[in-house]
């Protein structure tokens, strides 16, 4: 599913910008994955052998899942760090945050 620019995508709570610093880091990794998917499709229908597939797909899943990873430790930095300088129904929202980003871990 693509998000055109400026919507919200269902499960997404804020409307902000939500910009951390590891974020074009993430989206560079992700756009290698991408390609490489895209690559392992073209060998799907080149009839190439199944271990050859297994092992691409296995490296796409794995670049997709640090990008994961790096997304949410950034989040966890930097919205922890927010949160501890903060009192009452702000530092709850950022505590609520991390527990519904955690169950991606």
């Amino acid at each position: 599913m693509t998000i055109p620019p400026g919507r919200i995508a269902w499960g997404m709570r804020n409307a902000h910008r939500h910009v951390h610093q590891m974020h074009s880091k993430i989206v560079r990794r992700l756009r290698r994955a991408e390609g490489h998917l895209r690559h392992v499709i073209e060998m799907i229908e080149a009839e190439r052998p199944c271990l050859d597939l297994a092992q691409q797909l296995h490296a796409v899943e794995k670049a997709i899942g640090q990008a994961k990873k790096t997304l949410i430790h950034d989040h966890v930095d930097h919205c922890l760090d927010v949160a501890a300088n903060r009192r009452g129904k702000a530092a709850r929202n950022v505590v609520g945050e991390f527990k519904a980003i955690s169950k991606y871990l």
